[in-house]
């Protein structure tokens, strides 16, 4: 499918309104969703309270991107909620308190009950979590529960997410001077006094990352923060049902029917001209609440998953720096769906959807498709 950005009046289309597995051009609708819904300026807080016992709870809102690592000078991204900084806090206010003294460790216990419902959804293939695809879902994971986060090459992910950050919490109180250990799951009493609190880089930033990086992680935890904003279960059922209904108030929910956020899930189904449209809704400039969705996708043959070798071979050269587009890959599965400029300078919204999940696709053919589009004039 492509039609024009503007009018959406269509230019080309086979079969586009025959629903596809989307792979994880699925993001863009989750992406349209939180940014209509929760909002581009959004921040997702985690936090730190008293528990019953005279020790700590360290509470997660379900940002994925909380980390323990330092900050790194050109990341390329805002800084990202720091455990360590959390740490700091909680420390300074127990001490403060004289609450360090006497006996014992200080228990971290640790509530993810934001969210709800299984951590990996019944439709994905088993190996997703054990390949480091992500981490299970929780609404508490530091640096995406990944064993290693200072070594790029190492996928592998914890089993038990909050778990693992309670115990990287203590291990930073520990250090700043309040001996601690890790607890149980717990469920903070309401109104308990807060010790500490962090919050993530706005949703627009987000959005972008985890769109440019196709980023599983944080695609789910987008799906949740729209249940959540709409009352409906944090889950992957109820994430699923409140972005269809934000991209059905928006006008773009015909031909899309998703089981997760990030498009693992292969019972995923989107047409192309749902996907067209939802690109194109994006880049209205009456709609700027949902321009991250632009600003996130990948430029090709330069960024994310669109860099090198991607459009560096002559047949979809003349896509490089023109196309913006979202990819999708699963087994015998390739989807590309974004925005490019045509030879006459009008932004045309494009998708296109290859495979049946069982044979091999090329996507180097929807590469040239795109740059085909960026080649003509296409009045």
């Amino acid at each position: 499918m492509v039609i024009d950005a503007v009018s959406r009046r269509p230019i080309f289309e086979q079969r586009a309104d025959r629903p596809a597995t989307p792979a994880s051009t699925t993001k863009l609708a989750t992406s349209v969703a939180v940014l209509a819904s929760v909002g581009p300026q959004h921040r997702i807080t985690t936090r730190v309270v008293r528990s019953r016992g005279g020790g700590v709870v360290l509470v997660g809102g379900g940002d994925p991107t909380l980390t323990a690592l330092p900050e790194r000078p050109g990341a390329g991204h805002p800084p990202y909620a720091s455990l360590t900084e959390l740490a700091q806090q909680t420390a300074s206010a127990l001490k403060a308190t004289g609450r360090t003294t006497g006996a014992g460790r200080v228990q971290v216990d640790y509530d993810a009950s934001a969210y709800q419902g299984p951590r990996a959804a019944a439709s994905w293939k088993p190996n997703y979590l054990p390949d480091g695809e992500l981490a299970p879902v929780s609404a508490l994971t530091v640096d995406e529960g990944r064993v290693s986060p200072a070594d790029p090459t190492r996928n592998s992910r914890v089993g038990d997410p909050p778990a693992a950050a309670a115990a990287a919490f203590a291990r930073l109180l520990t250090a700043n001077g309040v001996p601690a250990r890790a607890g149980r799951q717990a469920v903070a009493q309401k109104g308990a006094a807060q010790l500490g609190a962090v919050q993530s880089a706005p949703v627009s930033a987000l959005v972008e990352h985890l769109l440019t990086e196709s980023d599983n992680d944080v695609a789910e935890a987008m799906a949740r923060q729209v249940a959540i904003k709409l009352g409906r279960q944090p889950s992957f059922a109820g994430g699923a049902q409140a972005v269809r209904q934000v991209l059905a108030r928006l006008g773009v929910a015909d031909g899309v029917l998703v089981n997760d956020g990030s498009g693992l899930s292969p019972q995923n189904r989107i047409s192309p001209i749902a996907l067209a449209r939802i690109v194109s809704l994006a880049a209205a400039p009456e709609r700027p609440e949902l321009r991250a969705v632009i600003t996130g996708l990948p430029v090709a043959g330069f960024s994310g998953t669109l860099s090198p070798p991607r459009y560096t071979v002559p047949m979809s050269q003349a896509g490089a720096g023109v196309v913006r587009a979202k990819t999708g890959t699963l087994s015998g599965i390739s989807t590309l769906a974004g925005v490019a400029y045509d030879a006459d300078g009008r932004l045309l919204a494009f998708a296109f959807m290859a495979g049946d999940g069982k044979g091999t696709v090329d996507p180097g053919k929807l590469d040239r498709l795109a740059a085909a589009i960026a080649a003509c004039g296409c009045g």
